[in-house]
Parts: C-alpha cells; structure tokens; sequence
C-alpha cells in the first residue's frame, strides 16, 4: 500500500482554482497577490486575485466556490417545510430575516399572505428587526477591526450577545433558528420576553451611540474610510446593489417601504441614505454609517413592535401560533418572486411549483451579497492596497448567499 496520502504538484492549485492573470501577463514591476481565502481581511471564504502596482491595485478578480452551500439543489429535494433550516444557513449572521422572506414566498404561493393575525405578523416584524441589529453590529464591530480600532468591535459583541441569547430562549437554537414557519411560528413568545427585550434597548442605544462618538468622529477612521470606495449612483443601480451599499450611495430604496410587506406600513420609521457628510456620497464612511442610522430605526421599530404586543395585540390562552400552519404544502403550479428587505439588501426567492408535488421543481435565490462582491474591482482600481481591505469590509459580504 502507497504511504504517501499526498503529493504536491506544482499545477495542483493552478487546475483546482486557475487564475485569470498569468505571469506573462503582468508587467515587470507588476505582482500577483492571492488575498484569502483563508484571511481575517476576506471576511470568510473570499479569495481575491489582486494584481498590484506596488502599493496600488491594478485589478481585482473574485474567486467563488470555498464554502459549497449547494442551498439550491437542497431546496429542490426537500418539501417546501424543510426548507426553512437550509435557509437559515444562507446568511447564517441574519438567519430570521431570511426565513421571513422565504416564507412569505411560500404563503404567497399558498394565497394566505395577509390573512395571519396581526399578533404572528408583529412577532415576525420584531425578531427580524433584532436580528437585523445583530447583523448590522457584527458588520460594524468588524469594519473597525478592519480599519484598526478593536474595543468598540468588544462592545457590539456584548450586546450582540444579548440579543443572541434573547433569540436563543425564543427559538432554542443560537444562529440558525428555524423559528419563522409557514402560515405561523414555531412557538410564542415566552412569558417575559417583551420585559427583557425592552430591558436591552437603552443598553443599546448607549452602545450605538458611543460608537458614533468614538469610531465615527474618529479622525483616523475618517481618513481611511472618507473619500475611499466611493460608489456613483449609477453604478450601484447597474450592478443590482441593495440594501446599505444603495442607501450609502444616497437612493432611499427599502423594500419595508417599497413593497410595504408584513405590518412595516403601520410602523413608523426613516430610511437613513449617505450624504457625504465626512467625504463624497457613497463612499465607506457612508455606508458604515446608514447601518449605525439603520440599528436606531431598527430600535424604534422594535418599540413600536413590543407596543403592540403587550396592548393591542397582546397574548392570550386561546392563541396558537401553529393554527394555521398547513400540515401539508401543495401549492397550485406557477412561478413567484418574493423578497424582502435582509440587513445586507435585498434577498429574493424565485421558486417554481409543479402543482403535483409538496417539493419544489425549481428554487433559485437572488443574494445580496453576490452583487456586492462583483462591484469590488470597480471600485477597487487605483486605491492603495490597504484602502482595498477598506472596501471589502464597507460591502459587509457573507459568503454563505454567495456561493450557493
């Protein structure tokens, strides 16, 4: 028996991942650079072909297919149920939002959307409204790793950590919940809940505004990231970017509002857009700064929200959340589109039923992420090196809705 389990041969990475560049390619003072996959800059699994100019980047070319979510082919050899767990693992830092839209897909299908009580819809609206804070202070916490500043990344953490936890009670799961189902949800909210939520929100509003003072005001994180990056409108709109990366570019489009899906029409709340208030429209600055904004609305939603549930629209014995969950998905045969407003942009569905089977015959997803990724090298050509570590944190990507 052959000892030797593996032999490297140089043209093994060259065959498995090959470059778009060669080293005939490059001029003499020219240097191809592999960023990732396997680095704190890359955010996950992103391997960025850089071709530099000593500290000047020529060009950038993205490299997919590291992760190996295969969520698609899943998706259509599962009933349209179990799905909802492999969807929790697409943007696995916004799970909840995630199964909202999905869900809502499948209701769609269904012809049961809005026909829910008003007290499943609020409870939606809340735990995605949580989980788009904890979203957004992952982005932001690491975005000033990225820059070099580490104790306000500690202080989004904890309190990330809380709503993690309060996510945890609600669902029994920590990421990955599998709570938001269809027609319904998984359980009701547990006694005391709407108390302890409401305890987090001045902690986190204290947070968030500390973080304002201190990262945002910063002089030096104003100098790596002011000026830098900067996305025209034009080109955020041709390259299909949503979410914060549009709204920094200055165009207030939030599906929340656009599409006025679930109960955000009877909720108040702005949607915060870049204004070049330290440098141009559109650039990193901007777009950290529309998530800070976005986690203060995100907040009075979340207000409003707990109003509700503890007034209106408060709970009762004779209240099932699983009341009307079908036992069964059989949808008549057709084709939608369903989407919702994801704290990274729009997340959208297209998922075709045959009308004979409880499994899908087609799912295909529309990821924010994927569009951000492919407007890089745009933005990319002609920064310095270190300014490139500065965009790529600025798009907040997640690579488990990018290679799919």
């Amino acid at each position: 028996m052959n000892s030797i389990q593996y032999e490297f041969l140089p043209q093994n990475f060259q065959d498995s991942d090959p470059n778009q560049y060669q080293l005939a390619d490059l001029k003499s003072e020219e240097m191809l650079i592999s960023l990732g996959p396997q680095h704190p800059s890359t955010h996950g699994v992103l391997r960025l072909e850089v071709i530099s100019d000593g500290e000047l980047v020529v060009d950038v070319v993205p490299h997919l297919g590291y992760l190996h979510r295969c969520f698609e082919k899943h998706a259509e050899a599962l009933p349209f149920n179990q799905i909802i767990p492999y969807v929790d693992r697409l943007d696995y830092m916004a799970s909840m939002n995630s199964e909202h839209a999905y869900v809502m897909g499948i209701e769609k299908m269904l012809g049961i959307s809005g026909t829910l009580p008003k007290r499943i819809e609020y409870i939606r609206v809340l735990v995605a409204e949580l989980n788009r804070i904890a979203s957004h202070f992952v982005a932001i916490g690491t975005y000033g790793l990225d820059i070099g500043a580490y104790t306000p990344f500690l202080w989004l953490m904890r309190d990330r950590e809380h709503i993690q936890r309060l996510l945890e009670w609600l669902s029994g799961a920590r990421m990955l919940y599998n709570y938001v189902w269809v027609g319904g949800l998984f359980y009701d909210l547990p006694v005391g809940f709407e108390e302890r939520t409401a305890e987090l929100i001045p902690v986190m509003k204290n947070t968030i505004a500390e973080v304002q003072k201190i990262v945002e005001e910063n002089s030096i994180f104003i100098k790596r990231t002011a000026n830098i990056g900067v996305l025209p409108l034009n080109l955020a709109i041709n390259y299909g970017c949503t979410g914060p990366v549009l709204r920094g570019s200055g165009l207030a489009f939030d599906l929340r509002k656009v599409d006025a899906y679930s109960v955000y029409p009877e909720l108040e709340f702005d949607i915060p857009v870049g204004e070049g208030l330290k440098g141009q429209t559109g650039d990193c600055w901007d777009r950290n700064h529309v998530r800070v904004l976005e986690c203060i609305e995100s907040i009075r939603i979340i207000e409003q929200c707990l109003s509700a549930l503890t007034g209106e629209h408060a709970r009762t014995k004779a209240f099932d959340p699983q009341e009307f969950v079908p036992k069964k998905i059989r949808p008549a045969a057709q084709d939608i589109y369903a989407r919702a407003e994801n704290p990274k942009g729009e997340l959208g569905f297209y998922i075709r039923a045959d009308g004979k089977s409880d499994i899908p015959s087609r799912v295909k997803v529309r990821a924010c992420s994927f569009h951000h990724l492919s407007v890089i090298p745009d933005l990319a050509k002609g920064a310095y090196l270190a300014d490139l570590v500065a965009i790529i944190g600025s798009m907040d990507l997640v690579m488990g809705e990018v290679d799919r």
